[in-house]
């Protein structure tokens, strides 16, 4: 009886995955959200940091697999012209993202994809430029020469969720501001701090001049998805290697597919 039983749930899952691969693949764009890519520093004092740390080796494998699966990559401001009319997307679009705008990004990360003929999109804390391990404002400038877009992590990587009115305010319109001022092309997109967002604010980001703001949800953007709630899918430390990595890429599809919402903010 429980043999029997067992064959039947085993028959059960079979048959709920095959239903799944069949399913049409959702026409959405993927947000990969990446930290740091050395060869296992950490900055700072958290110890959780680790976590966000993806090797170079691994990030090459990963653009290495991307390019073999003819994704082509875009930015935020490209999605939104494609939105707007203005722009037609490739057949594979990706959008690749970098939180906190660590030093790495520019001596590991850039490198790999130069190679690859890749862009990404860099969100800075502007309070951290030029301070040990981070990115300076040459950096910056270098990097949105060389094709990445430049977008703010706020003033301070205060989660917005836990400040009062006033105070959001500044975070998001002072780092604009700076890093404007400093000689980086118009800021249009924001990554929340720790993924932290309520309903407030995509008006608050709309109001001062935003397009687009991505989070911790996993899933896959259309061009009906709120652009300033976009989902990502987080790419940590790899423990499986590439599998891991097709497997977080499959999870996506997936969660758009089933329209599962999943809102996780992170640590870092």
């Amino acid at each position: 009886m429980l043999k029997s039983l067992g064959l039947a749930a085993l028959a059960a899952v079979i048959l709920a995955l095959g239903c799944l691969c069949v399913m049409p693949v959702p026409e959405g764009v993927p947000v990969l959200e990446y930290h740091m890519v050395n060869s296992g520093e950490v900055s700072g004092d958290d110890p959780n940091a680790v976590t966000y740390i993806v090797q170079p080796e691994d990030f090459r494998a990963q653009m290495d697999y991307l390019d073999k699966e003819g994704y082509t990559t875009i930015t935020m401001l490209e999605f939104m012209k494609a939105k707007k009319g203005k722009l037609e997307l490739p057949e594979k679009p990706i959008i690749l993202t970098f939180d906190d705008g660590y030093k790495d990004n520019f001596t590991q990360a850039l490198p790999i994809l130069e190679e690859h003929g890749m862009k990404a999109v860099v969100y800075m804390v502007t309070n951290d430029i030029g301070l040990p391990g981070y990115l300076t404002w040459d950096d910056l400038r270098n990097m949105q020469n060389r094709g990445i877009e430049i977008g703010s992590h706020t003033a301070n990587h205060i989660p917005l969720t836990t400040l009062p009115p006033e105070e959001r305010e500044e975070e998001v319109k002072l780092s604009k501001l700076i890093l404007e001022w400093n000689g980086i092309h118009t800021v249009f997109s924001l990554s929340y701090p720790n993924g932290a967002y309520d309903d407030s604010l995509p008006e608050l980001l709309r109001r001062n001049e935003y397009l687009t703001a991505v989070t911790g949800d996993a899933g896959l953007n259309t061009f009906q998805t709120n652009p300033y709630l976009m989902q990502r899918v987080n790419i940590p430390h790899p423990r499986f290697g590439l599998l891991e990595f097709r497997y977080r890429l499959w999870k996506a599809e997936i969660f758009a597919k089933l329209h599962i919402f999943q809102h996780k903010e992170k640590t870092l």
